[in-house]
């Protein structure tokens, strides 16, 4: 990746939420850069708090840390960020460009027992038919990639605000107190439609999980936005996953032929 710009990103919000590459990412304004891992699990497995900071500042690429990039940007340090969710559209290069975000670093990260599901509302800003975003649902047995930012206060606020489009409180963020988080370097699989076990009522994954292969992120100490407004899409009891539906299918041969579930039925929050 040869520092592209946000503007060239080839995943457009129209075919949202298309997840990043199989890589961490450091978002600026000025362009785009992979971020290794570093070489060595940290000592503490469940991070959280200045360990996590600290393990987050270790990630580089050819110009320095995540804390060097951040200096060289003149954007706060990681000591001023915080764990942040991005479930969807803000993890568009694109998107974080619209909405001046300044520099992000962008981690890939495993969700174990929460989903990404559609929220149950459309965004009409930029495209037509518009952008379904991603919510936060409990599914037991689950697993999939998304994308962890560590992020400042006010950039935080800006993104909520992005979702929230005037709409005060439609959006809200809030710490899951359910499901796990963990960085991930390997590419996973998520469960097939098929091994998802339906009762009528529940909805339980059997097959064994992956091994983690990366350390444990505390998810209570982490933010993340729901949609409070309309909860999520009730697909006749069941949840419209994202990793299985993308966004256009989803428009196209769900969306508005069925109900909503109210966000505090499917997510504990601390």
């Amino acid at each position: 990746m040869r520092n592209p710009s946000p503007r060239l990103w080839p995943y457009t919000p129209s075919n949202s939420p298309v997840a990043l590459p199989e890589t961490h990412l450091f978002y600026a304004s000025s362009g785009l850069s992979e971020l290794s891992a570093p070489s060595a699990d940290p000592a503490v497995r469940q991070l959280a708090g200045t360990d996590l900071q600290a393990y987050c500042s270790s990630f580089s690429n050819s110009k320095g840390t995540v804390d060097e990039l951040l200096a060289a940007e003149k954007a706060p340090p990681m000591s001023q960020r915080r764990p942040f969710l991005l479930l969807g559209e803000l993890a568009n290069p694109y998107r974080l460009q619209d909405i001046s975000m300044g520099p992000l670093p962008i981690y890939t990260v495993r969700l174990t027992g929460l989903c990404r599901t559609y929220a149950d509302g459309l965004d009409p800003r930029d495209t037509y038919p518009g952008v379904h975003h991603i919510t936060l649902a409990r599914s037991p047995g689950w697993w999939e990639k998304t994308h962890m930012t560590m992020a400042t206060v006010e950039q935080m606020k800006a993104m909520v605000a992005w979702l929230d489009n005037g709409k005060s409180n439609t959006w809200r963020p809030v710490k899951p107190a359910e499901g796990s988080l963990h960085f991930e370097f390997e590419s996973i699989e998520v469960p097939a439609h098929e091994e998802i076990e339906w009762d009528g009522e529940n909805e339980v994954v059997e097959r064994p999980a992956p091994n983690f292969s990366g350390p444990e992120v505390s998810l209570s100490t982490v933010m993340v936005p729901i949609h409070t407004r309309h909860g999520c899409y009730d697909n006749r009891g069941r949840l419209a996953r994202a990793a299985h539906l993308p966004q256009r299918q989803f428009h196209e041969g769900m969306f508005r032929r069925g109900s909503s579930m109210k966000w505090n039925d499917v997510l504990e929050i601390v």
